[in-house]
């Protein structure tokens, strides 16, 4: 439930959304992303950046052998809002 309210949420205040697909999300850079515990799953797994999620999709790929239907989305130009829309990290 979490990763789809996310999923709406940053939707709705990202500037851009590229999607990536098959071997190209290998070439996803997740360097100085943190994983965001609230979203992490078998299936689906987000990363937060300084102004940017990156959520890669591949519980369907893996579980058809068919690792070119793996797909990520990007969603940039977030501002405080978008990353965290008004929650505060729990480790502050």
């Amino acid at each position: 439930m979490e990763s789809l309210a996310l999923t709406h949420h940053v939707s709705v205040c990202a500037k851009q959304i590229v999607k990536v697909t098959g071997d190209d999300v290998d070439g996803i850079v997740l360097d100085g992303y943190e994983p965001v515990r609230e979203v992490k799953g078998l299936a689906d797994t987000w990363w937060q950046g300084a102004d940017s999620l990156v959520t890669i999709y591949s519980g369907e790929a893996e579980a058809f052998s068919f690792p070119r239907g793996r797909t990520a989305l990007i969603y940039s130009g977030l501002d405080e809002w978008g990353l965290r829309g008004g929650v505060k990290d729990s480790d502050s």
